[in-house]
Parts: C-alpha cells; sequence; structure tokens
C-alpha cells in the first residue's frame, strides 16, 4: 500500500475507525492494537505490540495480553465491509477461537473470536518464531462458522483494492 492502511480515509473514516466502530457494535469495549503515537488521537485505548515486527501474530498477542475479557474479537483494520451479523455469530461454542470458514476450507483469522486462554499459546508460538496466524492457531480447540461469500471480509491490501471498494 505504501502507507499505514489504518488511517487510511475511507468514505470519511480511517479504515481503523471503521473496524472499531463495527466492533463497537457487538462488543463492551474496544482497544487498538498499535503504535500508540500513531493511534491515541482517535478515541480508544490503544495496546502497543509487544513483539515488534512479528505481524498479527503479534498484535493477538497484545491483545489478549492486555484483555479482562474472557472473549474477544479480534479484527484486522482492512475488512471495511464486516456487519454486526457476522461478527456476533462467532460468539457462540466454547472452543478456545471461532473463526469464519469457507466452503473451501480457507478461513479468517484476522476476524475471529479469542478466548483469553489462548495467550500462552499464541506467545509460545511468537517465541517459537512462528509468524502465520493459521500456524500460531494448531493446538488450539478451534470452532468453524461456515460463511458462504468473501465479500464481507475483502481486504484491501493495494491501492487498487481500495479504488475497487470506493466504485462499489
Amino acid at each position: 500500500m505504501g502507507r499505514d492502511k489504518a488511517l487510511l480515509n475511507l468514505s470519511g473514516m480511517p479504515l481503523v475507525l471503521r473496524a472499531a466502530h463495527a466492533a463497537a457494535g457487538v462488543c463492551g469495549s474496544v482497544s487498538l492494537v498499535g503504535d500508540p503515537a500513531k493511534y491515541s488521537a482517535l478515541g480508544f485505548s490503544v495496546v502497543a505490540d509487544r513483539f515488534t515486527g512479528m505481524g498479527p501474530v503479534a498484535g493477538i498477542e497484545a491483545a489478549l495480553a492486555a484483555t479482562k475479557a474472557d472473549w474477544n474479537l479480534i479484527l484486522a483494520c482492512d475488512m471495511p465491509s464486516l456487519n454486526a451479523a457476522i461478527l456476533e455469530s462467532l460468539f457462540t461454542g466454547e472452543a478456545d477461537c471461532s473463526l469464519p470458514r469457507y466452503p473451501d476450507g480457507k478461513v479468517e483469522p484476522l476476524c475471529a473470536v479469542y478466548h483469553r486462554r489462548c495467550h500462552a499459546h499464541i506467545r509460545a508460538a511468537l517465541e517459537k518464531g512462528v509468524r502465520k496466524v493459521t500456524g500460531a492457531l494448531e493446538g488450539l480447540a478451534l470452532r468453524y462458522v461456515p460463511v458462504t461469500s468473501e465479500e464481507p471480509f475483502t481486504n484491501l491490501n493495494t491501492p487498487e483494492d481500495v479504488e475497487r471498494f470506493r466504485r462499489g
């Protein structure tokens, strides 16, 4: 993308705030994970990564280390089409983690609900150098929520993706 996509303005709001507001619609509280110097002015508490440069797994670890809640919705900031019904569907079941899965078996680990008991497992994966989220989830009890469309989970990773989204 060439810039911090979390702060990319989309329909009058930074992507990170779109995700935060979607989460706030189904969760009691919302925190952002990232650099407090960049995100503190956005009106949400900000949790810094404890394993810098380790990607999304480090963000999940930081969120789980800081939480007091048993169940935690973890969202990437670059999925602007998420809706409350999808997010709410993730909050059922007793698995360690509940995540969307397509008919082809692909999963969305950055739009998932993690129990805070996952923290030690995720931290251990990071300490072993695991950077792929699905790799960090190996060994956890996972609950899959069937989804039929990838559209709500579409990521904006390139300027072209952003333009396609803006055009509808």
